[in-house]
């Protein structure tokens, strides 16, 4: 049995690197949700201005969420008042740009990958707003946020307790640390785990399976590494069905990014491929619990090209400033618990997560669980 240890411990491995992050998205989007006030969302991200798409920018950086977190903390800010763009816009920065990200691909694979996703992340994000602005009709925003809306609605059905959102005077502490805000944020936190975890553990699973099972030949073969320039050509286009395929998510997709690298995938392949992580198959179905199966699928297709040519754009810059890696050394290993700084913050968030589930419980969350049968899918079909 030791090939499905073998395949566990990586996705053991996985889960703790990414565990804390994940705690962080999913309470920053309850606080959104609970008790941050749609005009100050709408004065700030409103729009899909430069400094509208800036700002959504660095509050992606400054929330530093995994790609599941991201995904229900970009619908908060979209229901809030955010426009569609800048909500995007923060999803990408928020997986893709923030500093442990960096840091982890600075220890696997080198500086020139972190510079790498630095640089291809704003590339990304400044050609998903000209694509949106070419495409993306005013009635398609408008579906997606009925949609979103009602499904929301929806999930608070013969629970009057859990309309949430503390709307009244005071400053934002004020209203966060109130009883009623606590409160809410709690049952938000709760819900939102409740909706999506199958999806988180399925990737978690599948991505230890094919790092553990997928042989370094097949690779080689797949990404025609005999071949330089078609190679450096199809590795963009292929990184992102890899990683749709392989449900790899933020963080925790850099361990299998350093397989693929030495596996012969071409260096803007990688970073077409780490960028994938917000067009997975199991976001892509909450993309559709969100928004509904129209902007999924019109998602899905920008975000693509978008990765797609931001690979292109770092092959070729780092090409011509002879800045990409000759070596396929990339650190592939499974990663012990230790007393580190991963260990330290996934104690301090589990501590954050069991006050919110006493909380929970002790507001009366429990009946809210057992009427909607513990089945997540329904759950999150119907809290959008």
């Amino acid at each position: 049995m030791g090939w499905l240890w073998h395949a566990l411990a990586i996705s053991g491995s996985m889960t703790w690197q990414i565990l804390w992050a994940l705690i962080l998205g999913f309470t920053l989007s309850a606080v959104v949700q609970a008790v941050v006030r749609r005009g100050s969302v709408g004065r700030a991200l409103g729009g899909d201005s430069p400094a509208a798409l800036a700002a959504a920018t660095g509050l992606g950086v400054a929330s530093s969420s995994c790609s599941y977190a991201s995904v229900a903390l970009a619908r908060s800010l979209f229901r809030k008042g955010a426009s569609f763009t800048a909500a995007m816009t923060f999803e990408i920065a928020s997986t893709n740009l923030v500093i442990e990200l960096g840091i982890i691909l600075a220890l696997l694979m080198g500086w020139r990958f972190t510079l790498a996703e630095f640089i291809g992340g704003p590339i990304m994000i400044v050609l998903l707003a000209v694509l949106f602005r070419i495409f993306l009709r005013r009635r398609m925003v408008e579906d997606a946020l009925a949609h979103a809306n009602r499904g929301v609605a929806g999930s608070m059905e013969g629970h009057a307790a859990m309309d949430m959102s503390v709307t009244g005077e005071g400053s934002f502490w004020r209203r966060l640390t109130s009883a009623r805000g606590f409160t809410a944020v709690s049952h938000i936190f709760v819900m939102e785990w409740a909706a999506i975890w199958r999806d988180i553990a399925a990737g978690l699973l599948i991505t230890g399976a094919l790092a553990a099972w997928v042989p370094a030949d097949f690779w080689q073969r797949f990404f025609l590494t005999g071949h330089p320039l078609w190679a450096a050509v199809w590795g963009p286009l292929v990184g992102p069905v890899v990683a749709v395929l392989s449900f790899v998510c933020s963080i925790g997709n850099v361990p299998l990014a350093a397989v693929l690298w030495n596996g012969g995938i071409s260096f803007g392949g990688v970073v077409s491929f780490i960028f994938a992580d917000l067009i997975i198959l199991p976001i892509l179905n909450i993309y559709r619990k969100y928004y509904g199966w129209k902007m999924a699928g019109f998602i899905a297709a920008t975000f693509y090209v978008t990765m797609v040519l931001a690979g292109y754009a770092i092959e070729l810059l780092f090409a011509l400033l002879h800045l990409t890696p000759g070596q396929r050394n990339a650190s592939v290993s499974e990663a012990q618990i230790s007393w580190n700084y991963t260990t330290w913050l996934n104690l301090a968030f589990l501590a954050v997560a069991t006050v919110l589930l006493i909380r929970f419980f002790a507001s009366g969350g429990a009946p809210m669980l057992r009427t909607m049968g513990g089945d997540a899918d329904r759950l999150a079909s119907r809290s959008g």
